[in-house]
């Protein structure tokens, strides 16, 4: 499957009856990163469910993938962040966050917060901090 640069966030969630309409619930953690704004219209796509054959064919490698990780001896089924602690990237800031950071992009939309740029601004970030689906990244060129 091909994934979108364009990709805000990737989530599972059920699709709920609410009256008459389905909802499918977009989570807190979305909203509180910036990825989503509520208000806002988004292109949504679903992805199936996994048949039984896929998740018996999933199982065994995320088994053979838990037995090679040394780090936690376990494998989360979410995307992990492209990012790395102490990674060098350059970035264009994209956005301003709502405390005034800069907002840059890279790979599945992963976000990456840059105090102190501005929109437009193009500059080399080293990797400060790292979580699930935004990492900081500190300024140490600006302008590329």
């Amino acid at each position: 499957m091909e994934i979108s640069d364009k990709l805000l966030c990737l989530f599972s969630a059920d699709v709920t009856l609410k009256g008459d309409e389905y909802v499918v619930s977009v989570p807190r953690r979305e909203i509180d990163t910036g990825s989503v704004e509520p208000g806002e219209t988004y292109r949504v796509a679903l992805i199936s469910r996994e048949t039984e054959e896929e998740s018996s064919d999933e199982q065994s490698a995320t088994t053979t993938q838990s037995s090679a990780n040394t780090n936690t001896g376990t494998v989360s089924s979410e995307p992990q962040p492209p990012v790395e602690a102490g990674e060098i990237r350059y970035v264009e800031v994209e956005d301003i966050g709502k405390q005034g950071d800069g907002i840059a992009r890279v790979e599945r939309g992963y976000v990456i917060i840059v105090p102190g740029a501005e929109i437009g601004e193009r500059v080399k970030v080293e990797i400060t901090e790292v979580k699930s689906n935004f990492a900081v990244g500190e300024i140490i060129e600006e302008e590329f």
